[in-house]
């Protein structure tokens, strides 16, 4: 059977195109060899359940390795000790029925006799380790189903009180693995029903897990490297690496996704001369944005639910802001866990393109809805050739904020302009064009939009109006980075809050290293 790619589950490598991440295991690998305790904690969809698996198959014949799940437990599981302790009995046999130990789990995880606790757990736990010819690995996927439940606190400080133990010569588990989307050393805990909830983690056993587990280059680079040698297809591989990393961040569901809709999508609803192109991922980014799927459900329910990461990723996509990386803020922290927020030179951004232009996307909706803002038609906007008209969107933006925001305050237009301008732009471009806003440019006075509509590139710049200095800086700044993109044309858009605003010039041309020159149009607002 041929392989796909696959952003369903659990991915196999005998029926999946797969990144080569044997680095990160033989790391995660290292981590099990030096007895440590930890926890994989990334936002959802990020290859933790894969990652499980993958370890399963490199450790199996060393170790006895009992690889469970919380999945699917219940709330009932955890009503009573003696319920919690026959179902996980249960599921460790079930893990080690996986690795063939049939006799090891009738006779020490057997619970239909007797009335069972977290003690006869812990006395069963130490027997089948002693017995064992082999060292025991114990992993546990999506931990996190119940992190709100004191039993499974409990069960966590079983673990503990096991790992303490060690150091008096009780064997048990050489290493356990937990995987979920919360940082479990953070739990808090309360020892008796009448306490309140106190940060003393029965997890602070746990090593830290450094390891980076987004795709990098390299291994997105393996992923098509494999496709195109099975499929028998040519194309530059490291540099459709780039683009694909450039904008999924290397988030594995999102990596595979856009490989997806490049091999099996597109070709349904699009012909194009070749799929596996810049054009092409462009065209498949496209179609991703029209469109949802469980993580961008997630990406905006975890928004919308918490208010002050709202205000947070307001305040970093509209507004500019530079706020420091410190994951001691528990709003960036909340970010962070959801995959969201990343850190760049000491500052917060949105972990990708695909999640900062479907957030863009989301909050221009509610722009358009709160301001009653009616989108403009698509043909006014498009030349008999079918490219934009890109001076004409920015006067026509112009004219619209001269007639229905003439009575604002100049804050509010700092504030919001941009996500109006977006606003403008976005139903002119719907289902023929994207954008993507470059994160390295956007600060609080300048934002780079790069429009893609059909085969042609636009670049804006977006700045608030400084003085004349501060102008001609953007001008520079806008003409290199055209310069980097290969464009001779730019476009820039000025929110200006003096009487002054009409006597700045709207045309410039200048000269570019080895071309024959640049014109850049400025609309002043």
């Amino acid at each position: 059977m041929n392989r796909r790619f696959n952003v369903a589950g659990t991915c196999i490598p005998e029926k999946h195109f797969m990144a080569d991440t044997s680095d990160k295991i033989d790391r995660i690998i290292r981590l099990v060899e030096q007895d440590s305790y930890f926890v994989i904690n990334r936002a959802r969809q990020y290859g933790k359940t894969t990652t499980l698996m993958l370890l399963w198959r490199r450790l199996k014949d060393q170790y006895i390795v009992i690889n469970t799940s919380f999945e699917g437990m219940g709330s009932e599981a955890f009503r009573t000790e003696d319920t919690f302790v026959r179902r996980i009995c249960a599921r460790f046999a079930r893990g080690l029925r996986m690795s063939g130990y049939q006799e090891a789990q009738a006779e020490v995880w057997n619970t239909s006799r007797q009335e069972e606790s977290l003690d006869t757990l812990k006395e069963r736990i130490i027997t089948f380790c002693a017995q064992a010819d082999r060292e025991v690995l114990l992993f546990i996927d999506e931990v996190d189903k119940s992190t709100d439940n004191q039993m499974f606190l409990n069960f966590l400080g079983l673990l503990r009180e096991l790992y303490l133990e060690r150091a008096f010569g009780t064997i048990t588990f050489k290493s356990v693995i937990l995987a979920g989307i919360y940082d479990i050393k953070n739990l808090k805990i309360k020892y008796r029903p009448d306490e309140e909830k106190k940060y003393n983690s029965p997890w602070n056993v746990a090593v830290d897990f450094p390891i980076d587990m987004r795709l990098s280059l390299p291994e997105i680079s393996s992923m098509l490297r494999a496709y195109r040698e099975e499929r028998d297809i040519s194309f530059e591989t490291e540099e459709l690496a780039e683009e694909i990393y450039r904008y999924t961040g290397g988030y594995p569901f999102l990596v595979s996704l856009l490989c997806l809709w490049l091999d099996e999508r597109l070709p349904e609803i699009l012909e194009l001369p070749e799929y596996w192109t810049k054009e092409g991922i462009r065209a498949a980014v496209r179609e991703i944005l029209k469109g949802t799927n469980t993580l961008f459900d997630d990406v905006v329910k975890n928004i919308e639910n918490n208010d002050g990461f709202k205000r947070l990723v307001e305040g970093i996509l509209l507004e500019g802001r530079q706020i420091p990386y410190k994951l001691s803020n528990p709003e960036i922290n909340l970010g962070v866990t959801f995959g969201i927020i990343a850190e760049n030179e000491g500052i917060c951004k949105i972990s990708n393109i695909l999640f900062e232009t479907y957030i863009y996307d989301h909050l221009i909706a509610g722009k358009l809805m709160e301001q009653q803002m009616l989108p403009m038609p698509r043909s006014r906007f498009v030349t008999k050739t079918g490219d934009l008209d890109m001076d004409g969107i920015l006067l026509g933006f112009r004219d619209f904020m001269k007639t229905e925001y003439r009575r604002s305050d100049d804050a509010f237009i700092e504030k919001q302009g941009r996500v109006l301008f977006l606003a403008f732009l976005k139903p002119i471009i719907n289902g023929t064009g994207h954008y993507v806003v470059e994160p390295e440019t956007r600060d609080s006075t300048r934002m780079d939009i790069v429009v893609f509509y059909r085969k042609r590139e636009y670049i804006l710049e977006l700045k608030v109006w400084h003085g004349p200095k501060r102008f001609s800086e953007g001008l520079a700044q806008l003409s290199e980075y055209m310069e980097s993109r290969g464009q001779e044309q730019g476009w820039l858009l000025t929110f200006c809050f003096n009487d002054g605003r009409e006597k700045i010039q709207e045309k410039y041309t200048g000269k570019l290293k080895g071309e024959d020159g640049i014109m850049i149009y400025s609309v002043v607002v």
